[in-house]
């Protein structure tokens, strides 16, 4: 009877144990996720930032904000406040959005488009779509113009 006694004793402990070890598992794989979402909120985009930052679209040309604009400042992704361009490199680029003949170093990453034909501008920090790349149009000295959609972009001008 003892040792019987004994047996059910030490199963209740094994299964007490195992559900202890399985329950720290479980709050240990939950709260991982959490964490890295917190690493990658952004800003809350309207429906049409979303479908130009997101999904790739591309706003009417002569709508943006930013294509008659030319104060001194920074433009920052819309998306994750990153800075992506300053104002010294805009340009009249007379294609109905704003141009830039050079991105702030390491800000903006350059993707070959599906079509073979474009390559697409992508901020480097968060992959929100900007517009495309284009090279040996003469435009300016470094021949190169980014066509940036306006809505992917914040303005931030230079303090006084």
């Amino acid at each position: 009877m003892k040792s019987i006694l004994n047996s059910v004793v030490i199963m209740g402990l094994l299964v007490l144990s195992t559900s202890l070890v399985a329950c720290a598992q479980k709050q240990n794989n939950e709260t991982t996720p959490h964490k890295m979402t917190k690493k990658m909120e952004w800003n809350k985009l309207t429906p049409e930032e979303e479908y130009v930052i997101v999904n790739k679209g591309t706003e009417y040309p002569g709508t943006g904000k930013y294509d008659k604009f030319f104060e001194k400042g920074t433009y920052v992704c819309k998306r994750c406040n990153a800075p992506l361009y300053r104002s010294e490199t805009k340009f009249d680029g007379h294609c109905g959005w704003p141009a830039f003949d050079d991105e702030i170093k390491g800000a903006v990453k350059r993707i070959p488009d599906a079509d073979g034909q474009r390559t697409e501008i992508v901020c480097a920090k968060c992959g929100g779509h900007l517009g495309h790349v284009f090279e040996g149009e003469m435009f300016t000295k470094k021949n190169t113009r980014h066509c940036v959609n306006s809505i992917s972009m914040r303005f931030v001008p230079d303090e006084k």
